[in-house]
């Protein structure tokens, strides 16, 4: 069985990117702006497939890098890439909930430990994927050398497949989709966890 959500492309690019951004003229957000990023991509997914309205003040319709680099600095205000990153699940969830109350949507977030069990973790993402919503995704360290670029990052997950006992997830961050082994992903080594963010009414 295997469930994708929809997404967008902004040219050849699975939603945006932080390298968008000049290391010169913007290094927080070309080093660290990966939760901005991501919420700015939840953001066009809520409004462009959920239907919560006000959250992109640009062309929906019409996607662009210039327009999203724009919606980039105006998410920096609530998620700024701070020295050691936005590393824990409360502050995206301060960031990306004073950002939808400015815009009046009515939206619940909620954290999920990376702590909590394989099983249960696998449950609740195809819970949020099957009742449409995109999830939010921390990962601090990792000893898998293949996790390398996913290390102190955040990303989406849209996707699920479930064959048997392999279950595999879809993580969308820097303009591709890649499917990652779930217990790969969850069980990350480290005693410091990240998590998941859950949306709902």
């Amino acid at each position: 069985m295997k469930t994708e959500l929809p997404h967008f492309y902004i040219g050849s690019s699975l939603g945006g990117q932080q390298k968008w951004y000049s290391r010169f003229t913007d290094f927080a957000m070309n080093a660290g702006g990966c939760a901005a990023i991501t919420a700015c991509d939840c953001a066009i997914y809520l409004e462009k497939y959920f239907g919560l309205h006000g959250l992109y003040p640009f062309d929906l319709q019409n996607l662009s890098r210039e327009d999203y680099l724009r919606f980039g600095k105006i998410m920096e205000q609530y998620l700024y890439p701070r020295w050691s990153g936005v590393d824990k699940l409360e502050l995206f969830i301060d960031g990306f909930e004073r950002f939808l109350h400015d815009r009046n949507a009515d939206l619940n977030l909620e954290p999920w430990s990376g702590d909590n069990s394989l099983d249960a973790s696998r449950d609740i993402i195809c819970r949020q994927i099957d009742a449409g919503y995109p999830i939010p995704c921390l990962t601090l360290n990792h000893h898998v050398a293949e996790l390398k670029a996913y290390v102190w990052h955040w990303f989406i997950l849209n996707g699920y497949e479930s064959r048997g006992n392999d279950f595999s997830v879809k993580a969308v961050s820097y303009g591709i989709g890649r499917w990652f082994d779930f217990e790969t992903l969850w069980l990350t080594g480290y005693q410091l966890k990240g998590g998941l963010i859950l949306f709902g009414k």
